[in-house]
């Protein structure tokens, strides 16, 4: 399940099956809003609604089970607001529809492999259980040195594995780059 968000209000409900999540951000302001989450089709203790503040525009989310455990996990795509067009992600996962945890998202800027050639116009999406990120890899111009288009794409695919102190992570499982058709 997926919605879009532009600079609106956003007030949804993505679900697979019976269980996921009602989410709720007015979107007011580019440099940050809050996001209400309520689970659905979760135990009675876990129903409560929780919030917690974003840096930047909600832009859009997926229902889909990243952990392989059966259950809905969540997943957040914030627009930072700036004019690269970079996406933070946010992850939530249910633990067996009877509490949430949320799932850490690395920043590319700490990876030196993947961060070689990023300049934003970031594009994911949830494909079988993995999250997905295309970006259009830049490289100095020779002459202005400005960063141009390469004509390449890379896409990077990320797991949902077991982090630290009970929390989940994403972690990258492949990436490799290709020429734009």
């Amino acid at each position: 399940m997926t919605m879009q968000a532009q600079n609106k209000k956003v007030d949804t409900t993505m679900k697979i099956g019976k269980s996921g999540y009602k989410v709720y951000s007015n979107n007011r302001y580019a440099e940050k809003n809050d996001v209400s989450v309520s689970p659905i089709g979760f135990e009675s203790e876990a129903r409560g609604e929780f919030s917690f503040e974003i840096k930047g525009r909600l832009k859009s989310g997926e229902v889909d089970d990243l952990n392989n455990d059966g259950f809905p996990d969540l997943v957040l795509y914030v627009h930072n607001g700036d004019s690269l067009n970079k996406i933070n992600v946010v992850g939530i996962s249910s633990e067996k529809n009877q509490s949430v945890v949320p799932i850490v998202f690395p920043d590319i800027v700490d990876d030196m492999k993947l961060k070689e050639g990023y300049n934003g116009q970031d594009e994911f999406f949830l494909m079988e259980g993995s999250l997905v990120r295309r970006f259009p890899i830049y490289t100095p111009d020779s002459t202005s040195g400005r960063l141009v288009p390469s004509g390449k794409i890379r896409q990077v695919q990320y797991r949902v594995v077991p982090g630290d102190r009970g929390m989940l992570k994403f972690k990258v499982v492949r990436s490799y780059d290709y020429v734009k058709q």
